[in-house]
Parts: C-alpha cells; sequence; structure tokens
C-alpha cells in the first residue's frame, strides 16, 4: 500500500469516526444523567436527515437553514421523547425504561415508513463540499475534511457547556447524585430535558453529515450507525464525553484500516465492531475512561 493510499484510508477513518463521536456522545450523556440507554437515538438521527431532505427538495431552502431548522426539530423531538416516554418511568425499574426506550425507536421507524415510505431518497449535496483538494497523489474531498472540523466545533462547544456554565455544572451533580441536586433545589426535570436536547442536537448534525457523506436518506438508516455509536461509547467508557469521542475515532479506524489492510475481509466489515464490544465487556467493562458506578441501596 503507497502512502498516498494509506493517508486516503486514515482521512476516511477519520472522518467515519467523527461521526461515530458525535452520536456517542449523545448516549453518554443520557446514561451519565439517568443510567438509561436511549435507543431511539440513532432515530434521531434519521428524524434529522429526513429534516433537511424536506428543507432542501420540498421547501427550497438553502442548505444551511435546512441544516439549523432539522436540528432544532431534532432537539424538540427530544426533548419530546423524555417528556413522554422517559419522564414517567423515572422512578420505575431499568428495564421499564429500557423496554419504553426500544419501543420508541421501533415507533419511529414504523412511522417514518408509513410518513416517507420505504424508499430511500437522494439528498443534495452542496457544491462546495463534493469539490476536492489535490495534494501530491492525495485527493481529498473538502467534506471528508468539513465532518472532523464540524465535529471538532461542535464537542468544543459541548465540553464549554459541560464544564464552564451553570446548566452544565447542575448536570454533573445530577450524573453523581440526583435526589441530593433536587434537594439543593436544581430543577432536575429541566436539566434532563435540556440534555437530551443537546443530544439530539449532537444525532442531527450527525445525520445531516451522514446523508452528505452516503447521499440518500431511508427510514432505517439510523440503526446501524446508532449501534455502532453505542459500542464506540461503551468503548470509550459511557458515561464520559471525552471517551465517546475517542472511542468513535477508533471504531472509526478500526472499521476502515482493517478493511483496508485485509479487503477479502470487506464483508464483515460490521462485524468487527462487535467483536470489538465483545471484547470490551470481556475485559475492560467501564471502557477505557469510564469509571466504575457503586449502587447505592
Amino acid at each position: 500500500m503507497s502512502l498516498d493510499m494509506f493517508l486516503q484510508h486514515c482521512f476516511n477513518a477519520l472522518t467515519l469516526g467523527s461521526l461515530y463521536a458525535l452520536i456517542a456522545i449523545g448516549y453518554t450523556m443520557v446514561y451519565g444523567i439517568l443510567r438509561l440507554i436511549n435507543f431511539a437515538h440513532g432515530d434521531i438521527l434519521m428524524v434529522g436527515a429526513y429534516f433537511v431532505f424536506f428543507g432542501t427538495f420540498a421547501f427550497g431552502w438553502p442548505w444551511g437553514i435546512a441544516a439549523i431548522m432539522a436540528i432544532a426539530g431534532a432537539s424538540l423531538l427530544g426533548v419530546i421523547i423524555e417528556r413522554v416516554a422517559y419522564r414517567p418511568l423515572r422512578d420505575a425499574p431499568r428495564i421499564s425504561a429500557l423496554i419504553s426506550a426500544i419501543a420508541v425507536s421501533f415507533f419511529i421507524e414504523s412511522l417514518a415508513v408509513v410518513v416517507f415510505t420505504g424508499q430511500p431518497r437522494p439528498v443534495l449535496q452542496p457544491e462546495w463540499l463534493v469539490s476536492e483538494w489535490q495534494v501530491g497523489g492525495l485527493r481529498i474531498l473538502r467534506l471528508t475534511a468539513f465532518v472532523p472540523a464540524m465535529t471538532a466545533v461542535l464537542v468544543g462547544i459541548l465540553l464549554y457547556i459541560v464544564y464552564r456554565t451553570k446548566p452544565g455544572l447542575a448536570m454533573r451533580a445530577i450524573s453523581k447524585d440526583i435526589e441530593t441536586t433536587r434537594l439543593l433545589g436544581v430543577r432536575v426535570d429541566n436539566i434532563i430535558a435540556f440534555t437530551f436536547c443537546m443530544g439530539s442536537a449532537l444525532a442531527a448534525a450527525s445525520g445531516i453529515m451522514w446523508a452528505l457523506r452516503y447521499p440518500q436518506v431511508h427510514p432505517y438508516m439510523g440503526i446501524m450507525p446508532g449501534l455502532k455509536a453505542f459500542i464506540a461509547a461503551v468503548f470509550g467508557g459511557i458515561g464520559s464525553i471525552q471517551g465517546a469521542v475517542i472511542g468513535g475515532v477508533a471504531l472509526g479506524f478500526v472499521e476502515i484500516m482493517t478493511v483496508a489492510f485485509m479487503p477479502e475481509l470487506s464483508g464483515y466489515r460490521d462485524a468487527f465492531a462487535f467483536v470489538l464490544l465483545v471484547l470490551v465487556l470481556l475485559f475492560k467493562p467501564t471502557g477505557l475512561l469510564g469509571e466504575r458506578m457503586e449502587e447505592k441501596i
């Protein structure tokens, strides 16, 4: 393999890993506060991509306006899901919330099939993103550079909110002890809704960029990216934002590089992620940056 080809694979891996990282952050934020795996998270990715599709094709909005509206709509959807499906079960056994999450996921997918049909639809790609840069023998799509750059910006904004603002302080307090935080006067329900809002916004952003990278949308497009992002969150240490980023990028490199060096295994590409999950659960269940949590009795 030539150096140019290797670097090309590295750029592709970084792009894919950045998308996994954005989705994984949504999983890890919700789990960090509620100890809940939001299995509807991947479907919010799909909804965000559909919002962009209809914004550009049906309403003729500029791509940037459609993306902003898609993120806003998906954020609202995340808040509604939390209010309707999760908040009433907050004091119920965890299995109840888990079943509710799975039910919400199936409901969104089925509703999307009814409303949008199951037919894949093409997504409009802005011209400035599909042009290439030529660097020696290396050809880099602007989209390949745009995705990691936008991911870095969004993660930076998120880290600022979490570690430099009062809502972020409240989120971290809830993740440690929700009842004590409530006694201190924090509006826990509002903070949890805000967490779902931010996680859904990141999922929508990743869905938009996923649809640009693989330019089509369909009702089941969020299933596999959502599952792989969950694996990335577990690998990095679910509950850790930095761990989700590391896990997402690492998973992107594992996928791309394994296929690059062993092309005969390309048909098993999705299986690599699940093998990684099994290995992590066997040898380091807390992930790279995760912390062991003790149950309070």
